[in-house]
């Protein structure tokens, strides 16, 4: 995946000609979330986007692929360093279900100032309309499988195989959307980054609890 299709921390090391394009990236995200929080996003146009930036359709669609890419930008861009940590992160069959969730921990890391904002703008748009939890769903299945693929090609020749590989990665994604759903109920004072965080650490605290309790099933 280019560069562009994450939005990091480090983007003052980049040359001129891609710290543009990030901001413009940026721009055309943050634009599009005011443009469909304050309407609906079916009746915002891609003309409407484009203009608000004061740039063209050619331009939009160098990063995006539709209205639903640029709505769903927060979200993908989480995923899409997950799926970047996961490709180098160290990794054993013995500790499989740590390196997935610390994946995601420095995934989270890198995200830019302000991104918990526009996720939480975008969740709230993905919740009332069918077409963008469509599309936010195609993307997870996505995204898991392509995980799935990188993490079983690096672990060729061990356990656990690809059945294992998803459960566990499954259950992981089970307790990440507990602990959004924990984040996004709370008081708006209470929906920064740190406490995001600390949702997530108390949701996967359970998750042994819960193997336990499938393992009394067996």
């Amino acid at each position: 995946m280019g560069r562009l299709g994450l939005v990091q921390k480090d983007a003052k090391e980049l040359p001129l000609r891609e710290r543009k394009k990030l901001r413009t990236r940026q721009a055309l995200v943050d634009t599009a979330l005011e443009l469909f929080t304050a309407q609906d996003f079916t009746t915002v146009t891609l003309d409407e986007i484009v203009d608000a930036v004061e740039v063209s359709k050619r331009t939009f669609f160098r990063t995006f692929t539709s209205k639903e890419d640029v709505a769903l930008a927060p979200e993908k861009e989480l995923w899409a360093a997950y799926v970047t940590d996961i490709e180098s992160r160290p990794l054993s069959g013995e500790r499989l279900l740590g390196a997935y969730k610390d994946a995601l921990f420095a995934a989270l890391e890198q995200m830019t100032d302000g991104w918990e904002q526009r996720f939480l703008a975008s969740r709230s748009l993905a919740d009332r309309t069918p077409a963008l939890t469509a599309h936010s769903l195609r993307h997870c299945s996505e995204v898991s499988a392509n995980v799935v693929r990188i993490v079983a090609g690096r672990l060729a020749g061990q356990s656990p195989g690809d059945t294992e590989l998803r459960l566990l990665l499954d259950l992981m994604l089970a307790a990440w959307h507990r602990a959004l759903e924990a984040w996004t109920s709370s008081e708006a004072a209470q929906q920064d980054r740190a406490a995001l965080v600390r949702h997530m650490h108390e949701a996967f605290a359970v998750i042994p609890a819960v193997a336990a309790l499938a393992a009394q099933d067996g």
